[in-house]
């Protein structure tokens, strides 16, 4: 959510990759419903591994709430809980709260 909303926001200045230490094969279907709801299609997208060659391009690691390990750096947490599992309207929540963040950090780009 936050990398989708991020390139909504920021479009071609920015480089993002939604990553994680053991990344899913494919986004939450329900995920993928409240994005779509906003207008945004995430079916295709593919979280990535969160390895040391993408650690080290990085400008900016942002964790989204959860315990990652073996991460050699984090720049902030935003703090999201974790969609999967959710209600359609906790998901909703979670999104939203996801767009408010991405859209503070495209201003400040």
């Amino acid at each position: 959510m936050a990398e989708a909303y991020l390139r909504a926001f920021a479009g071609d200045s920015v480089e993002v990759a939604s990553a994680g230490t053991i990344p899913a094969e494919m986004p939450e279907p329900i995920v993928v419903r409240a994005m779509a709801e906003d207008g945004i299609d995430i079916s295709a997208a593919r979280p990535k591994l969160l390895d040391p060659q993408l650690v080290e391009r990085a400008d900016l690691i942002i964790t989204m709430g959860c315990d990652v390990q073996g991460v050699p750096r984090i720049d902030a947490d935003w703090g999201l809980p974790d969609p999967k599992g959710e209600s359609i309207d906790r998901v909703r929540e979670i999104r939203d709260m996801a767009k408010a963040k991405a859209r503070e950090l495209a201003a400040t780009l």
